[in-house]
């Protein structure tokens, strides 16, 4: 009954952390002083925004983290804490710098987040050797290769996480969600030393939702959206690899809404001719935030279609999680979902523009 009381009480203690370091991040000088140190970033082609608010919500969930594994660290977790959050300083100090001054570019960004997954190759000794698709699983036998495989997939990884933070809570969400999956798989295999590392970051996240959205009182910032990335790629490798039983196809579903939609903006913008890493406004999300505008709501209502975007998303980013759950030590059934929710995801995204630009311009022009 105590260990309980204790388990519980942690979970508390790094919610109101959270809470508590997100209220202070979001008050009013703060936000002046971070306009004044970076300038207005309302203008740009992927803002979903229109207040100048504070970026740094992100730090919240670090150090409520941080206390949270300091305090009541997990069993098998002794020792481990300082050396993951010395591997993740390069990629959490990139975020924090464009966070506040805003002149670190996409690409030493993407760099940071590699040196951050290098670093933890190194540190731990962990890549992956496994995922369970014919062909690669023998690349991947092979060190270089795996090595070298681990470090593009876990900085792309953490750089899908801050492509989605786009509209209030999308990010938030899709993290709890994620780590909600990694939870119960870990469950499932026993491994007590994941299950307590990500029952300490849901409630840390959490705190920070609870101002984010629906209005968007303070964002999460790159700071806080690589390095969430960062820890949910790497606690799903530790998992893939601590256990022979979990199906890397699996594991896959769960870090599918931000993987899918990375790499259909990659098709999208090769496509038409762009740069691969030139912002725009045709993410999933912001197609769904628009299409509330133009099909339901009417312009200029961007309160209200910004915070009821992941309303509308949440079940569509859940599916492929539950598949995930559910087929964790499955790799045929789980391959064979991943293939229906990427053809599920690439006909829906346009279905969803054709219903948008045919939709009647007298009611797109309400409002």
């Amino acid at each position: 009954m105590s260990n309980i009381v204790t388990t519980l009480g942690g979970y508390a203690f790094v919610l109101i952390i959270s809470f508590s370091i997100s209220l202070f991040l979001m008050r009013r000088d703060v936000s002046r002083w971070m306009q004044r140190k970076r300038g207005c970033d309302l203008r740009t082609v992927q803002s979903a925004h229109l207040v100048q608010t504070s970026r740094l919500g992100g730090i919240s969930v670090v150090i409520a983290t941080s206390l949270g594994l300091w305090m009541f660290p997990p069993e098998g977790y002794e020792g481990v804490l300082p050396i993951f959050l010395i591997a993740l300083l390069p990629v959490f100090i990139a975020g924090a710098k464009e966070d506040i001054f805003g002149n670190v570019s996409p690409r030493w960004r993407l760099l940071a987040a590699v040196f951050s997954s290098v670093l933890t190759i190194v540190f731990f000794g962990v890549y992956l050797t496994k995922i369970d698709l014919y062909g690669l699983d023998w690349a991947l036998g092979f060190s270089i290769f795996g090595f070298a495989f681990t470090v593009l997939l876990a900085s792309g990884i953490c750089h899908a996480f801050n492509i989605i933070d786009g509209v209030n809570g999308l990010c938030g969400v899709t993290s709890i969600l994620t780590l909600g999956g990694l939870l119960s798989v870990g469950h499932a295999t026993g491994d007590s030393a994941i299950t307590g590392h990500v029952a300490l970051i849901i409630p840390a996240i959490l705190g920070f939702v609870i101002l984010n959205w629906p209005f968007g009182k303070i964002f999460l910032g790159d700071a806080g959206a690589y390095t969430i990335g960062h820890t949910c790629a790497w606690i799903g490798i530790f998992l893939l690899e601590r256990n022979a039983d979990v199906a890397g196809t699996a594991v896959a579903l769960l870090f599918f809404w931000p993987i899918a939609d990375t790499f259909f903006s990659i098709y999208r913008r090769k496509r038409a001719g762009r740069p691969i890493g030139q912002p725009d406004r045709l993410h999933f999300h912001q197609l769904v935030m628009r299409g509330l505008e133009i099909m339901f709501l009417g312009r200029n209502r961007r309160k209200l279609s910004n915070p009821l975007t992941i309303i509308v998303l949440s079940p569509c980013i859940a599916a492929p999680i539950l598949a995930g759950v559910l087929f964790w030590d499955k790799p045929f059934e789980a391959g064979a979902a991943l293939l229906a929710f990427s053809i599920l995801f690439v006909f829906s995204y346009f279905l969803g523009v054709k219903a948008v630009h045919n939709w009647p311009l007298s009611v797109q022009m309400r409002g």
